[in-house]
């Protein structure tokens, strides 16, 4: 259980992917993520030279996503991606698996698109979203095993653009696959300290949320 601020702060990434979010509204964003010591915050490839700028100096990482909704770009494009955004100065990457071919069971090709990901990071935290709504429990099993067998190092629930969010079920069953080999990213639908709670319980070491701020606005100093 956190019990204090600071302490959970370490474990929120600030998550802003409106996709009609303006530059006023980035800088808002990131004013206050810095203000509050989030661990990161998660943004689209475009905002990444800006969050970049704005959080030099701060301790607060910069995250972008890869592949982002849908996960069914191509390998190829999926790894440029990574590493340009690398190269802006993000140093964490989301990327979304090809769900598609996981449910086709198609996991050689899930695999090497995940690990040319992996490889295009250069070294950076690379987070597989599985987007838990579309899979069975055994998809999602499937797909955190592939994760890790391609290098990367946490799992994620949830783009927020697929069916339903995080649930304390599905933490539970992640962090039961990956045990302690890899981090456990709750995300989506998370908007009370509770809640949060309940999912760090559950076995998440990072929550990923636009409602941040409110969170640890609820939590003790």
């Amino acid at each position: 259980m956190v019990t204090h601020r600071k302490e959970l702060a370490k474990m929120i990434d600030q998550t802003l992917l409106d996709p009609s979010a303006t530059r006023s509204r980035l800088e808002r964003f990131l004013e206050e993520a810095r203000a509050y010591e989030v661990y990161a915050v998660c943004v689209n490839p475009t905002w990444v030279p800006l969050a970049v700028k704005s959080l030099q100096e701060s301790g607060v990482k910069v995250c972008s996503t890869v592949g982002f909704p849908s996960g069914a770009s191509l390998p190829e494009v999926k790894a440029f991606e990574a590493e340009t955004v690398v190269s802006l100065g993000a140093r964490e990457v989301d990327m979304v698996i090809n769900i598609g071919l996981l449910k086709y069971q198609d996991y050689d090709r899930v695999l090497s698109d995940i690990a040319a990901v992996v490889k295009a990071s250069h070294g950076h935290l690379d987070k597989v979203i599985i987007e838990t709504g579309y899979l069975s429990d055994q998809e999602k099993v499937k797909a955190c095993e592939l994760a890790e067998r391609a290098g990367a190092a946490f799992v994620k629930t949830s783009t927020g653009f697929g069916p339903g969010g995080a649930t304390v079920a599905d933490v539970r069953l992640m962090r039961e696959t990956v045990g302690n080999r890899l981090g456990v990213k709750a995300s989506v639908g998370i908007r009370t300290l509770k809640t949060a709670s309940d999912m760090i319980e559950a076995g998440a070491n990072r929550i990923g949320t636009s409602s941040g701020i409110r969170i640890l606005k609820e939590c003790p100093i």
